[in-house]
């Protein structure tokens, strides 16, 4: 059982949007309220990228909140949430959280969650980094939150993209303390 009741899941322009598609649905599968944070550019990548509209997305949230929205309960610290989740977590997105630059509700609710004490997951995708992106990662985990990029595991042999994505789900799910079965274990 987990303790996780209620998680801000939010989706950035990064290529990978089928990261967060399968994170949302896994925890609408376990009953996990989440609130989602689905940025414009995430919806760009999306229609490029997956065979969902936006909308469709938006329908595996729980509630749903428009990136502008600075009103929204998530901006604040006295909503409480038992963590946040940003997958993918572009570049931009890991820049603003990891210099606190709350200039929309994704970066606003990822500032609470660190001020707060919450888990803050980074699924940071870019590939190769440089300097600069080393140094912002390394920023927002002093910070407090988990760098967790999307890094294929080959042990569990996967035969499909569902299985390396489900392999990346899960290791968020291990973080949160979230059961599941998405991926064969190593057993040594």
């Amino acid at each position: 059982m987990s303790s996780i009741g209620r998680l801000a899941v939010g989706i950035s322009g990064a290529s990978g949007t089928v990261y967060g598609v399968r994170l949302l649905e896994v925890l609408r599968d376990a009953g996990i309220e989440t609130h989602l944070i689905l940025t414009t550019a995430a919806e760009e990548v999306a229609r490029r990228e997956l065979d969902q509209t936006p909308d469709q997305i938006r329908a595996l949230g729980t509630y749903v909140y428009a990136d502008d929205d600075m009103a929204a309960p998530l901006a604040s610290g006295s909503f409480p949430v038992d963590g946040m989740v940003i997958v993918p977590c572009s570049i931009k997105s890991l820049s603003a959280v990891a210099n606190s630059y709350c200039d929309s509700l994704l970066v606003r609710a990822a500032d609470v969650n660190l001020k707060e004490g919450r888990p803050l997951i980074l699924v940071v995708r870019e590939t190769p980094l440089h300097l600069g992106h080393l140094r912002l990662m390394e920023r927002a985990a002093e910070q407090g939150a988990v760098i967790l990029p999307p890094m294929p595991a080959f042990y569990h042999r996967p035969t499909s993209i569902q299985d390396l994505v489900d392999q990346t789900v899960g290791k968020i799910l291990d973080r949160l303390g979230v059961p599941h079965d998405l991926y064969r274990r190593w057993r040594g």
